[in-house]
């Protein structure tokens, strides 16, 4: 017999884990200027009798994204052009937000991320602090996309310290940016967030699928910052939320110029993970929202750090020198326009019917990114 287990994040939909934990990853942006929880609560009260219904899900966040949006746009053809830049960075948001439970992909909830992606662009236009900069990485023959985010305050007199941020299992670049990334770099520290394979534009527009060697694409997002005039290159370090627990230790093991790691959420067994929250949700035990109450006690052999966010620091700076010829890559790019563009389905349209995906049954995790992984 499993005893109940204490729920200590905040359950919009009780009866539906995934629902909750989705809503949540917008109620958290707020801090960061991704969200409102007004609009949050709108869209939230509306899906209250469609509870399960992924197609309802991607209509109510993209309709409450475009009405932001639009609302941005007329501010900024007004002249208010920080307060319309504000408007479109939380339209980006929520357009990510709905579309990531879309399954298989549509071309409804394509333009609609593309929308999103587009958003956040015209925002950087328009915001003097932080400055961000959307780059190309380039990576085996083609490039992933990224953000550059300067750091504050501006070191006149030297080169600041940076941090690589890959996304976690189904995220986005744009979602990751409200996720304390001002924080990062309001304290003088440079932040790179990557669309790596299987992931956000990589994976929808790019077919460059998720694989489980990071230092693949960790390299060059390496090589690209300490291109950069203002980048000390040993003071660069990687980081990574959720999924990303694997993927920024996997990076720092095997690239060891890093000079430190994050693991946001550290993942020791993933499949295990998994399996157990399958089974949970077979025998109607849904599972916890939050760490604490999700991993239940420590094994012994395994130290605290492991059930949080855990630094690591990569091998001794006597150790770090230039990985193996087969994880480099050619010379950085500093900026878009000089890298290929991808092809992108039309952006003038956004979602108004059902017809996008069947919808997933009630209570069940996302596994959008396992299906996607080849």
């Amino acid at each position: 017999m499993h005893a109940a287990q204490e729920e200590l994040s905040f359950t919009y939909f009780p009866e539906n884990y995934r629902w909750s934990h989705g809503l949540l990853i917008g109620l958290n942006m707020a801090p960061w200027g991704g969200a409102e929880i007004g609009e949050i609560n709108r869209i939230g009260l509306r899906l209250k009798n469609r509870v399960g219904d992924d197609n309802a899900w991607f209509r109510e966040w993209a309709r409450e994204a475009r009405t932001v949006e639009d609302r941005g746009r007329e501010r900024i053809a007004d002249g208010r052009t920080l307060s319309g830049a504000q408007y479109l960075q939380r339209a980006s948001a929520y357009y990510h937000v709905g579309e990531r439970f879309l399954q298989p992909k549509s071309k409804e909830g394509l333009d609609a991320y593309m929308r999103g992606v587009d958003c956040l662009r015209e925002a950087a236009r328009h915001i003097r602090r932080p400055r961000l900069e959307h780059v190309e990485i380039p990576y085996e023959g083609t490039s992933i996309p990224a953000i550059y985010v300067h750091a504050e305050p501006v070191k006149s007199d030297g080169k600041v310290p940076a941090m690589v941020f890959f996304d976690g299992l189904d995220v986005t670049k744009e979602i990751q940016y409200f996720k304390g990334v001002s924080d990062l770099v309001a304290r003088g520290i440079a932040c790179l967030i990557v669309d790596g394979p299987g992931n956000g534009e990589s994976i929808r527009f790019r077919n460059l699928y998720l694989h489980h060697e990071t230092e693949r694409y960790a390299t060059p997002a390496w090589e690209y910052l300490a291109a950069r005039a203002e980048i000390d290159a040993k003071r660069i370090g990687v980081m990574a939320i959720s999924l990303g627990g694997y993927y920024a230790p996997r990076a720092a093991a095997f690239e060891p110029r890093y000079a430190c790691c994050i693991a946001w959420g550290a993942q020791w067994d993933y499949e295990k993970i998994w399996r157990e929250r399958f089974e949970r949700l077979a025998r109607s035990d849904t599972p916890a929202l939050s760490v604490a109450s999700r991993t239940g006690p420590r094994p012994a052999s395994r130290p605290a750090a492991s059930l949080s966010t855990t630094a690591i620091r990569s091998w001794p700076a006597a150790n770090r020198s230039t990985p193996p010829a087969r994880h480099s890559s050619s010379p950085a790019r500093s900026t878009s326009p000089a890298a290929p563009t991808p092809s992108r389905p039309s952006t003038t349209a956004i979602p108004t019917s059902s017809a996008a995906a069947a919808p997933s049954p009630a209570g069940r995790p996302s596994t959008r990114a396992m299906s996607t992984a080849r």
